[in-house]
């Protein structure tokens, strides 16, 4: 899908800017003398971006984890538990 680009004049149409941001779900472009200035989206978008985020953060954080040799098999792991906990 090509993205929403719109200029920032059209914004005091809101309930239509609304309408938009819920129905493309994706963020929207606006532009201010043809260059880009802000973008704006629904809630739910911006809430599954920053999760989305996170997830990836997370990921690069553990790919980290295992380049630096930071990492402890699994199953070796839970055995140590279970022996700690008397399991």
């Amino acid at each position: 899908m090509m993205p929403q680009i719109i200029p920032i004049r059209d914004l005091k149409d809101t309930t239509a800017i609304s309408s938009m941001c819920h129905k493309t779900e994706e963020p929207i472009f606006i532009t201010k003398n043809g260059y880009g200035d802000m973008v704006i989206m629904s809630m739910k978008t911006f809430e599954e971006k920053i999760s989305m985020s996170n997830v990836y953060a997370k990921i690069a954080e553990a790919e980290n984890d295992i380049a630096s040799g930071k990492k402890e098999d699994a199953l070796d792991s839970l055995k140590a538990m279970r022996e700690k906990l008397g399991v």
